[in-house]
């Protein structure tokens, strides 16, 4: 009855899983237990690596400054030259540019504030409705007016446009990155946060060890 005290290993292909989603700087592994006589697990190691690791992206973050300054002067611009051919336009390319003006605006006010929240805070759902509005709504809008051969393109009207697309090009590339780290993160705080309390709940009084103790 005695041998049911010993801890049980880890299954091999476990351990290797975690490996995986640990960072190389923790060190000790999920197999430590702590002080059995104590009667109370402490704190794993690599929890406190893992909550103190900074995932915020640096390139991200200075792309979403310059873009948060860039995108009033392409508001205006862009204004400005919809009024200028506006009255050149066809019916229903009014209708579409005067449409497609007023997402853009709405949409990049709200997309920006996702950036900051979600990369600074390191929350992943604001991060992802930060991405999603990048590549679903703002991408297609400026692609339609930037290849689009029935629009009137003015002599600034492309570059403000091409400018604005390789900002969102990259901070949807710099933002998939950083989601992806995020997650690899929170799985790893998950299955150690799991070992750590399977492993408490055998040196309580009613755990197994515990009944295996008294049992003996």
């Amino acid at each position: 009855l005695l041998s049911m005290a010993v801890p049980t290993p880890l299954p091999p292909s476990l351990r290797r899983g975690l490996g995986l989603l640990l960072p190389s700087s923790c060190e000790g592994g999920p197999s430590g237990q702590g002080d059995p006589g104590a009667g109370e697990q402490p704190a794993h190691p690599c929890l406190s690596c893992l909550a103190h690791k900074v995932l915020s992206s640096l390139p991200l973050q200075v792309m979403l400054y310059f873009n948060a300054y860039y995108f009033p002067v392409w508001c205006l611009a862009e204004g400005i030259m919809l009024h200028l051919k506006y009255h050149l336009l066809p019916w229903h390319y009014q209708f579409l540019l005067v449409t497609a003006f007023l997402i853009l605006s709405l949409a990049e006010g709200s997309r920006l504030y996702l950036g900051y929240l979600g990369n600074l805070q390191e929350k992943v759902p604001e991060l992802a409705g930060f991405l999603l509005l990048s590549f679903l709504i703002q991408l297609p809008l400026l692609l339609f007016l930037l290849s689009d051969r029935q629009v009137i393109h003015l002599p600034l009207e492309v570059p403000m446009h091409s400018l604005f697309l390789a900002f969102l090009l990259l901070e949807i590339v710099a933002a998939f990155l950083v989601l992806r780290t995020m997650t690899k993160q929170l799985a790893a705080q998950f299955y150690l946060r799991q070992f750590q309390e399977g492993g408490r709940g055998r040196l309580e009084p009613g755990g197994t060890e515990g009944q295996a103790a008294e049992m003996g």
